[in-house]
């Protein structure tokens, strides 16, 4: 996939544009340090201040206040121009005892690792039986403790492409960029969770998780929201349609 422009900008009451941008500084850093070499995937990264609207044609990163969605730190989106969308609220995740630039980045990174949100993992027990597991490189490992600094500033952990690659980790290949997987996919760190589905069984996508119950989460909800990241994995993608910005069931 060719680099694609990300516009972050800033539409948060409680954060400057300076505190913003000094992040996106240190996001573009760890794209392009650190992911790009990992995955394959690079980004550049555009900054809009407060009051200025993201370019056309680019992915959108948005900085909000107040979560939308009940426990969501943040979630995946669409534009109106149908490309992918990213949103991330910051007083929730103050309000959380939280890093909102972790989110930021949680949120950077699965955008670009699925943007069309239908990448998947597959894992077969039996010759008739296996299981799917979402590409989400952030969430098994999302908890702040395992994020790290660049410049000062907090960002996520990610998985790296062996965790979904059973032979790979069997082989003592790394796991996670900070280092802390033993296991691949679906094997989750403190605070981590994973989107699963069962081939042969008709119940959908769920969730395995080691968070606490009622723990704000960022990325793949649990619970599915209108336009949202895992409701539009449980929807094929001609059930959908625009209203205004947002990508909502028909």
């Amino acid at each position: 996939m060719p680099d694609v422009t990300v516009s972050i900008f800033n539409d948060s009451s409680l954060l400057s544009d300076v505190e913003v941008q000094r992040v996106v500084n240190a996001l573009q850093r760890q794209v392009s340090e650190h992911f790009a070499p990992a995955w394959g995937i690079g980004a550049t990264l555009a900054f809009a201040p407060k009051g200025k609207r993201p370019a056309g044609g680019t992915w959108w990163l948005a900085v909000l206040d107040t979560a939308d969605q009940a426990g969501a730190l943040g979630y995946h989106d669409a534009t109106a121009e149908g490309l992918p969308m990213g949103k991330v609220f910051a007083k929730t995740d103050l309000d959380n005892h939280l890093s909102w630039s972790v989110t930021l980045s949680h949120e950077l990174l699965e955008m670009l690792a699925d943007p069309d949100l239908n990448l998947t993992s597959f894992v077969q027990d039996t010759p008739k039986t296996g299981k799917l597991y979402a590409y989400e490189v952030c969430d098994p490992v999302e908890d702040d403790q395992f994020g790290y600094a660049i410049d000062g500033v907090s960002v996520s952990n990610f998985v790296l492409p062996a965790y979904f690659q059973g032979h790979a980790a069997g082989k003592g290949a790394r796991l996670d960029f900070g280092g802390h997987l033993t296991s691949a996919a679906p094997a989750l760190l403190s605070g981590g969770h994973i989107g699963e589905f069962d081939v042969g069984r008709a119940s959908g996508w769920t969730q395995i998780t080691t968070a606490t119950e009622g723990q704000p989460h960022r990325g793949h909800l649990r619970i599915p929201v209108a336009g949202g990241r895992t409701e539009r994995r449980r929807r094929p993608r001609d059930q959908w349609t625009m209203s205004g910005e947002r990508l909502v069931p028909m």
